[in-house]
Order: C-alpha cells, then sequence, then structure tokens
C-alpha cells in the first residue's frame, strides 16, 4: 500500500521513524514534509499535500492512506479534512484507530505526536491500515451523504439548516 505522510516541526522526528517503519513492512512511502527542523515552520501545507495524494492515488485506482501527525494532531486533522474526498480521523487509542476505518472508511490517520509515546503512535497507525472498511450499509449511506454535503452543500431528503449571515 502507498502511504503519504506530513507533519510539521513537532513530529519531524516521529516522521523518520514511521518512514523506515512502514517501509520494512512493506509499503511504499511518500513523506510530503517537511525535510528539515524549523520551529517556525507550518504543518497546513505538508498535511494538505499528503490528503490530496491519498485522494489522488485512491481516485487513480491505487491502494492508499495517509498519516498527518503533529503536536496535538487536531490542526492537521482540520487541514487534511479540507481537501475535498479526505476523510481525516483524529485517533488517540486503538478503538478509534479501528473505528475511523470500519466505521467511517477514514483515509488518513491524524495522530499528537506529542501527546503518545512513539511505541503508541506507531501501534495505532499500526492498526488503521490494517482495518479494512465494514461496508455496512448504515456507515456506507453516512460516508455517502458527508461526500454529496461536501459537493453540492445538501444532502437530498434531509433538512440541513440554513446558514444565517
Amino acid at each position: 500500500m502507498r502511504i503519504h505522510i506530513g507533519t510539521d516541526h513537532a513530529g519531524l522526528d516521529f516522521s523518520r521513524y514511521l518512514v523506515d517503519h512502514l517501509t520494512e513492512q512493506g509499503h511504499e512511502v511518500i513523506d510530503h514534509g517537511p525535510d528539515e527542523y524549523d520551529s517556525l515552520d507550518d504543518y497546513p501545507s505538508f498535511c494538505i499535500n499528503a490528503a490530496q495524494a491519498v485522494v489522488a492515488d485512491q481516485k487513480a485506482g491505487h491502494e492508499a492512506l495517509g498519516v498527518v501527525f503533529g503536536g496535538s494532531g487536531n490542526g492537521e486533522q482540520m487541514a487534511a479534512n479540507k481537501v475535498r474526498g479526505a476523510r481525516a480521523a483524529l485517533v488517540w487509542s486503538h478503538a478509534t484507530a479501528v473505528l475511523a476505518r470500519e466505521h467511517n472508511d477514514a483515509n488518513v490517520v491524524s495522530i499528537g505526536a506529542r501527546q503518545h509515546t512513539i511505541e503508541e503512535a506507531t501501534a495505532f497507525i499500526d492498526a488503521f491500515l490494517a482495518t479494512p472498511f465494514s461496508n455496512e450499509e448504515r456507515h456506507a449511506r453516512r460516508i455517502a451523504q458527508l461526500a454529496e454535503y461536501e459537493t453540492t452543500g445538501s444532502i437530498a431528503g434531509i433538512a440541513i439548516d440554513p446558514i444565517e449571515s
């Protein structure tokens, strides 16, 4: 599987470890940066680039997932979710990693690199990568609704409250 990763300075050391770990598992790893430590770098572009690559690979029929991380994982998840077609999940336990894939068909996992040990974060990522989507109808229906809203701003047959100015 192709794995796209992106971080910022807070996750740089972890990214180097993760590239080696995932490569040893047989994955093709593409690191979207950063390449060097800069305490003032900004995570959005690294995470957006990783998420865009995942979505593009999946559209082209390639098996691909993404991993984004930073200090808390929150901003990195938000950045990745700005990409149309990305479903990034903030993961903080084995259960949330598994459910992100089983129920939400998440294609990007976000981890707080300063919130977990390397061993914990790696275990969450391994669980995420190993877990398939359940394909249960209720989960597929909900994912389709999210995609429809992302594309059209509405969900057919379901009321969405109007935005008031």
